[in-house]
């Protein structure tokens, strides 16, 4: 491995949004730094299957329907 072009490889700390936190590796910050992060698997709704629902803001799926729903699949 050639000498002085590769970043700092260091330990941090990284807290979640719920206040546990973990130690790893990494090229963020310095040695020892602690990295607090603001959507974490444990809360974003992309990883929890949160409330997913059908919003209709502005009739925007009425209108969707209106437009294609004569369209039919071909057997």
């Amino acid at each position: 491995m050639r000498k002085d072009i590769h970043p700092d490889y260091h330990t941090i700390t990284v807290q979640m949004t719920d206040g546990t936190t973990f130690e790893t590796r990494s090229t963020w910050g310095k040695e020892g730094d602690t990295l607090r992060l603001e959507i974490d698997p444990k809360s974003h709704p992309a990883w929890t299957g949160g409330a997913q629902r059908l919003v209709d803001t502005g009739g925007q799926v009425a209108r969707f329907n209106k437009r294609f729903g004569s369209f039919k699949l071909k057997k």
